[in-house]
């Protein structure tokens, strides 16, 4: 009885630990873009990622999704998921012509709109 006891309060405190974990995230993405600190250019950025890359790329969080996390991409010296150097013209290059599974956004996207996810790439 104690042990099932114990186990139900394990259970239920693993379970609030993931809940909390996964509100974080989640109000994190419903913040304002000013509240997040974004200039306007930042701001569309955020409003090109909303709406081609958040299916596959989780923006707030290091869990992944179909493809590798992008929150901190631009703090490391490599991306994680590819070894290739973290700068703006691979990243370019990646998001234009895709790579692995991702598909390419050459057709779909402005040069404008991906110097805007850029910049806000480098906010997360």
């Amino acid at each position: 009885m104690l042990k099932t006891r114990f186990s139900r309060v394990q259970a239920m405190v693993c379970t609030i630990a993931l809940l909390t974990v996964l509100c974080g995230c989640e109000v994190e993405r419903r913040r304002s873009d000013a509240d997040l600190g974004l200039n306007p250019q930042q701001a569309s950025g955020r409003h090109v990622y909303d709406q081609y890359c958040d299916r596959c790329h989780a923006p707030y969080s290091s869990k992944k999704r179909q493809g590798p996390s992008l929150k901190g991409a631009f703090k490391r010296q490599y991306f994680s998921a590819s070894g290739l150097p973290a700068n703006d013209d691979r990243a370019r290059d990646i998001i234009r012509m895709g790579r692995n599974k991702m598909d390419g956004f050459s057709n779909v996207l402005t040069d404008e709109q991906i110097n805007d996810l850029l910049a806000y790439l480098h906010t997360l």
